[in-house]
């Protein structure tokens, strides 16, 4: 689903990585992102690492939101790892799910902007994924 935004909106690319299959927090989070004026770009759940990234590139996002329910958050160091590698160290990364507190710490180290918990505001995160989005935006280093 591409989200219908309005020109020069940020885009964000809401995905599940790995083979958690529960996806309702994610189509959440994308309505109210969509809602929000910002450009949405949802994958079905089950992606892997190198469609990701490729998704990034086509679609030129400036954020990418992670949800997780069953332990896949642990998968986003790699997918942080492939981002750079690919010249992608611009593009904010949100989690977003049930994330113990250590694994928590581990993200934020690999470099994730924020981990939102079940419960956490949709206004909050649509803040901090329009703040994401302006800063990659301004990064000199963004080809």
């Amino acid at each position: 689903m591409i989200g219908r935004g309005t020109a020069g909106a940020a885009r964000v690319l809401v995905t599940k990585i790995g083979f958690d299959g529960h996806d309702r927090g994610s189509r959440v989070v994308a309505r109210y992102l969509r809602d929000a004026g910002m450009e949405v770009i949802y994958t079905p759940p089950w992606q892997d690492i190198r469609t990701v990234v490729k998704l990034a590139i086509e679609e030129d996002v400036d954020v990418i939101g992670i949800s997780s329910l069953a332990t896949d958050h642990l998968l986003v160091p790699k997918l942080m790892q492939a981002l750079r590698e690919a010249g992608l160290g611009h593009i904010g990364v949100v989690v977003g799910g049930v994330v113990p507190d250590e694994d928590e710490a581990m993200l934020l180290r690999a470099g994730v902007a924020r981990v939102f918990h079940p419960g956490g505001r949709l206004e909050e995160i649509a803040a901090v994924v329009a703040r994401l989005a302006a800063a990659g935006r301004a990064d000199p280093t963004r080809a």
